[in-house]
């Protein structure tokens, strides 16, 4: 009974998470043209193995299996995927728009019983709040990725200090995701816990509202930082392909 256009909203959605999940499946199973330079894509990082400078411990660990792909991001993915995949905003977000449950308020669903997140596997769900200690961690990683990107190496192999337009990619890819990690009901909770009355923890009370500040617009963090963070993986393909110029900024 709802004349306006209710389905365009779960549409865009689905296109556009649905765009995503092919895009990041597909760069992480590639295993190459994930760095350039002092450049190391969101979703490789942090490289623990693999040929590149970046990687921790050396090549391809001996004990991957023969039969299985291998590439340095299929250590790493899982965290950050578990971490959106458990988010209080992307289950509303994916429920309407892949399981039509329901598309849109008032509308119908295909199906007649209602089970909640009590049941397996939807209860899986509730682990969101360890994925949030991992999520943390990881930005500590790009953080330090930042840094790097700072330091570019000249003709004779001395690193010199520079900004380059792949230094602002990753840097913005780290305040998107900051925005959105520290945005999280979870780490609201986190902050404004175990007291009964903020107030009478000053300190607390503001970190909670500089939090609850980024939480009222943690769809907008949400999808900026989804859309930026496979930006920035393209951004060092396309440089390592020699595709796309790295230009100079200072």
């Amino acid at each position: 009974m709802r004349p306006d256009a209710w389905w365009a909203q779960p549409l865009l959605i689905f296109v556009g998470l649905s765009t995503f999940i092919a895009y990041s499946t597909w760069a992480a199973f590639q295993g190459q043209h994930y760095y350039s330079g002092p450049y190391l894509s969101p979703f490789y990082s942090p490289e623990f193995f693999g040929d590149s400078p970046h990687s921790w411990f050396g090549p391809k660990p001996s004990w991957w299996p023969a039969w299985m792909i291998w590439s340095p991001a299929l250590l790493i993915l899982w965290a950050p995927g578990g971490f959106r995949l458990t988010c209080y905003y992307y289950r509303g977000a994916y429920y309407k728009s892949f399981w039509s449950d329901p598309p849109a308020c008032t509308v119908g669903e295909p199906r007649k019983h209602y089970r909640g997140e009590q049941s397996f596997p939807l209860i899986m769900q509730n682990v969101h709040r360890y994925f949030l200690y991992l999520a943390m961690l990881f930005l500590i990683f790009l953080s330090h990725d930042v840094w790097k990107a700072l330091w570019f190496a000249d003709s004779s192999g001395k690193a010199s200090f520079g900004i380059r337009v792949g230094t602002i990619v990753l840097a913005l890819n780290v305040i998107f995701l900051g925005g959105y990690t520290l945005g999280c009901h979870s780490f609201r909770h986190l902050v404004g816990g175990v007291l009964d009355q903020l107030s009478r923890a000053p300190a607390r009370q503001k970190t909670y509202n500089c939090v609850s500040c980024l939480n009222r617009r943690h769809m907008l963090w949400a999808w900026m930082s989804l859309f930026w963070v496979g930006f920035s993986d393209l951004y060092i393909r396309m440089c390592s392909m020699n595709i796309w110029t790295d230009l100079r900024i200072l």
